[in-house]
């Protein structure tokens, strides 16, 4: 399900960071952003699932972002975040190294993935902001089926 604002208003996105990456992601997708707590691990899990984490009575499952983008994997613990996501199967949590900001994108300043790019069919397009790059995430397209079907039942 892909948000698309209209031509005169801006879309609103969450920044951060994974490695020295900056992405975002529409903030009608945001349930929340927490400090990382290490999730229960789930036997059986997808390879990308940390596991689930108890908010607040719900069961949660959280995603290793850099290793479902299969980027080099670090953690800073001090630093990390889980930012609950709403998808079409329920909410998920997805770990990153930081949380930046929250930005007003013009539609204009967003260009088409180039289709070369390996995890095109993950990001809806690429912000220019100033003087740097904002690749934008489609929460629905980071999890195929399986996933999502996982994320369902663990919910």
């Amino acid at each position: 399900m892909k948000m698309t604002p209209s031509k005169s208003e801006g879309r609103q996105v969450v920044v951060f960071d994974l490695n020295a990456e900056t992405y975002g992601i529409d903030i009608q997708r945001v349930h929340e952003i927490i400090r990382y707590s290490q999730p229960r691990t789930v036997a059986g899990a997808d390879p990308s699932i940390r596991g689930v984490i108890n908010l607040r009575g719900r069961i949660v499952p959280i995603c290793d972002l850099k290793q479902r983008l299969t980027l080099a994997p670090s953690l800073d613990v001090d630093e990390a975040k889980i930012v609950v996501i709403e998808m079409a199967a329920g909410i998920a949590g997805v770990i990153v190294d930081a949380v930046a900001e929250v930005l007003t994108v013009d539609p204009d300043a967003v260009a088409p993935v180039p289709t070369f790019t390996q995890h095109a069919a993950y990001v809806d397009g690429v912000a220019k902001v100033a003087d740097r790059l904002v690749l934008l995430l489609d929460a629905d397209a980071l999890f195929d089926i399986d996933v999502a079907a996982a994320f369902a039942e663990a919910a």
